[in-house]
């Protein structure tokens, strides 16, 4: 694992102070703090900044070919690499490391472009190809490790895994997006292929991207596909599952460093542990936090399973210090990220940073196998909309009108929500902010007719016939891709240490995606015949335990902990100079939830975050630029 950076003449050569390059790499040293290659040559110069994790002693990037006309950085770590050393040295390809990354330049070779789908991991990958005169930048399948891109007026595509990165090359101008603004507020991130800054690109997970004779192409490698559905019985579906979550865990086992998971005491987290366990001759190291408040903390589960599987168990209760987390968290996401469980993912992060370098976790499950209770809420909408002939809207609109208290406003939302078409009927119910709260909080400049314009598509996929399985589909491809793994990336390398999910490995997604949708969604419960795969592998108290999710006290800190520097930063003149947002609608928010007659959290999250993050990148000087620039020695110039 490590971070990437590089630039490319579009022009057929760059022009460039090779001390940029360098500049780059130093704003993502944290990354991968164990070691930095960097190689320049006429038409490009790439760097990266290691991690080690794989053949430690001979691993340093950026690698070559044979004849030194092919050079590589990834960020990542390819699970098969094995295999295709054997496949690539049958070939006549002659190895010098013992890396992963040596086989996608052999690959490259071997296969062209068409390398990206034969590696079975997680990588950002940039390909200089000096005999083409050609760069490739290629991401894996869901997103897990980032990769943004961006062409300047003097014909540079600038790229690397953080936006920090870039910001440090000369010409680069950063511009906030008014759309992507927009999006943050509706959703909580910003959607890809678009960042914050007009102009600068996430490359899309599942894509390459090609640059040659001033020409720059994308195209999409993989495509996840949800048949012909499988046909065996129950039971021996059930132990395909099985091997197929045991070999996405043992392939993850592959370590040359201490490495260890993360317990959150929830399902997922808790079927990987056990299966390392049961694939590993020494105690698995878990790690987990807790709070102090009872609904949000799950360290009471996490201990069970620790016990059940001899793991050796980590913990920590929080007592954090919210604002000068907030402050870190800030600087490593580096455009506006409002997921406030980045707040214990950073945690648990620090705390297994201190014993090891590499973590499994259980990221994926929930999307995988219809684990999120809106997924259940949505299926009885659909047979509600079906079984009333299209009054059931009209109807409930009615009985809210009469309903008492809160069963009123639950059938009106249902209400709401049944008037909308495919798929804002859904996505509104995912959304953090919807239309009225982005009229009240944002500027008119900032506010858009259509919430959802940048992520509907992802939900409309014909060639998914099941709306539940669009819904699954447009979840991996949204929120998965641009909150989940997001928050995972920078949150694990913020503490240089490397996070793998084998419940996202894309031969088990293959397999769970034909599964039939009643073995994910039976009886209003979701993950179905995950849990009876879970039944062989944990204690009961686990199982039957109601779905928390990774969550902080967020509306008991904004009105305690958060308050002060809450109230600071919307009063501030630069808050109010900003022109993003309705001031008086936003301490209308504050207000109103200080005085705890409203939860406002999610609003007032996103709002301080985003703030937060404008006055960090765009009102210091050293936001977005700042890094001094040395020149390397001549030596490491090629002629």
């Amino acid at each position: 694992m490590c971070g990437i950076a590089g630039l490319y003449g579009l022009g057929d050569r760059l022009d460039a102070d090779p001390a940029v390059i360098d500049a780059m790499c130093q704003r993502i040293e944290h990354r991968g703090p164990d070691d930095r290659g960097v190689f320049r040559h006429p038409i490009g110069h790439i760097g990266m900044q290691r991690l080690s994790i794989i053949d430690i002693a001979t691993g340093h990037q950026p690698i070559h070919n044979e004849d030194r006309t092919v050079w590589i950085v990834f960020n990542g770590e390819i699970y098969n690499f094995r295999d295709l050393r054997r496949e690539l040295e049958s070939a006549g390809h002659i190895f010098t490391t013992h890396t992963d990354t040596e086989c996608i330049v052999h690959g490259y070779e071997q296969w062209g472009e068409g390398v990206f789908e034969r590696l079975r991991g997680m990588f950002g990958v940039a390909i200089l190809d000096i005999a083409q005169n050609k760069l490739v930048l290629g991401r894996d399948r869901l997103g897990k490790k980032p990769l943004y891109y961006t062409t300047l007026a003097d014909g540079t595509l600038a790229f690397g895994s953080e936006l920090k990165c870039l910001a440090v090359v000369p010409g680069f101008r950063a511009k906030v997006s008014s759309q992507a603004t927009h999006d943050y507020f509706a959703l909580g991130y910003v959607p890809a292929p678009a960042s914050i800054y007009e102009g600068v690109y996430k490359l899309p997970p599942a894509h390459v991207l090609v640059a040659q004779h001033g020409q720059v192409s994308l195209r999409r490698y993989w495509q996840l596909v949800f048949g012909p559905k499988w046909t065996d019985d129950e039971p021996t579906l059930q132990r395909r599952l099985l091997e197929q979550l045991e070999d996405a865990v043992r392939v993850r086992l592959v370590s040359d460093v201490p490495f260890g998971a993360f317990l959150s005491g929830g399902l997922d987290s808790s079927v990987v542990a056990a299966l390392m366990a049961r694939n590993m001759a020494q105690p698995v190291k878990t790690f987990s936090i807790g709070f102090r408040e009872e609904r949000f903390n799950e360290l009471p589960a996490a201990r069970a399973v620790a016990r059940h599987i001899g793991a050796d168990h980590t913990e920590l209760v929080v007592e954090a210090d919210a604002v000068s987390t907030l402050k870190d968290l800030v600087w490593y996401f580096d455009e506006p990220f409002g997921d406030s469980s980045s707040v214990p993912t950073h945690l648990v992060s620090k705390l297994a940073a201190g014993h090891v370098k590499m973590v499994l976790s259980g990221d994926g499950g929930d999307e995988l196998f219809a684990g999120y209770e809106r997924y259940a809420k949505y299926q009885k909408l659909l047979t509600l909309r079906r079984s009333s002939l299209g009054l059931g809207g009209p109807l409930l609109r009615t009985a809210a009108a009469v309903a008492p208290g809160t069963l009123g406003v639950r059938l009106s939302r249902i209400a709401t929500r049944m008037a909308l078409p495919y798929p804002d009927d859904y996505i509104s119910s995912v959304a953090l902010a919807n239309s009225d709260d982005l009229r009240l909080i944002l500027a008119p400049e900032f506010q858009r007719a259509d919430p959802y314009s940048s992520i509907r598509r992802h939900f409309l996929d014909a060639n998914i016939p099941d709306p539940m399985e669009r819904i699954l589909n447009g979840d991996m491809a949204t929120y998965l891709s641009d909150d989940i793994l997001v928050k995972v990336d920078r949150m694990t390398m913020a503490n240089s240490l490397e996070a793998r999910a084998p419940l996202l490995d894309h031969v088990l997604l293959e397999f769970a995606a034909r599964l039939p949708f009643d073995l994910k969604l039976r009886d209003g419960k979701g993950k179905y015949l995950f849990r009876r795969v879970a039944e062989e592998l944990l204690p009961a108290s686990v199982l039957n335990k109601p779905k928390q999710g990774f969550a902080i006290p967020i509306a008991h800190w904004l009105r305690h902990d958060l308050r002060e520097l809450m109230r600071d930063t919307i009063n501030s003149r630069r808050f109010s100079e900003r022109g993003v947002f309705n001031v008086e609608g936003v301490n209308l928010c504050m207000d109103r939830h200080l005085a705890g007659t409203h939860d406002n959290s999610e609003i007032l999250w996103l709002t301080l975050t985003y703030e937060m993050w404008a006055q960090r990148f765009l009102d210091q000087a050293d936001g977005l630029s700042g890094v001094a620039l040395q020149s390397p020695a001549a030596s490491l110039i090629p002629a």
